[in-house]
C-alpha cells in the first residue's frame, strides 16, 4: 500500500517537474524566435524580401561556403602507420 502511494506521489512530482520545465523551454524559444526575426529582418534581408525567405537564403549561403579563416582538418597520421 504504502509503496504504491509512494510510486503516485513520485510520478504527479515528475509531471509538474518537466510540465514547468516544458513551459520554460517554450517560452525561451520563443522569445529567442522573436529576437532572431527582428534582427532579420531589420539587418538581413533584402529589399522586398520576407523574414522566412532571407533565413532560407542565409542557410543555402552557409551550406555553400565554408566559414572563412577554417581549413579542412586532415586526419593525423598516427608514427607506424601511414
Amino acid at each position: 500500500m504504502a509503496k504504491s502511494k509512494l510510486i503516485k506521489a513520485n510520478k504527479k512530482i515528475a509531471e509538474t517537474v518537466v510540465n514547468g520545465y516544458k513551459g520554460i523551454e517554450n517560452r525561451v524559444v520563443g522569445t529567442y524566435t522573436k529576437i532572431e526575426d527582428k534582427f532579420v529582418d531589420q539587418y538581413l534581408t533584402h529589399e522586398g524580401e520576407s523574414v522566412e525567405d532571407a533565413k532560407k537564403r542565409i542557410a543555402r549561403e552557409n551550406r555553400q561556403q565554408p566559414m572563412k579563416g577554417t581549413k579542412q582538418r586532415r586526419k593525423p597520421v598516427l608514427p607506424g602507420r601511414r
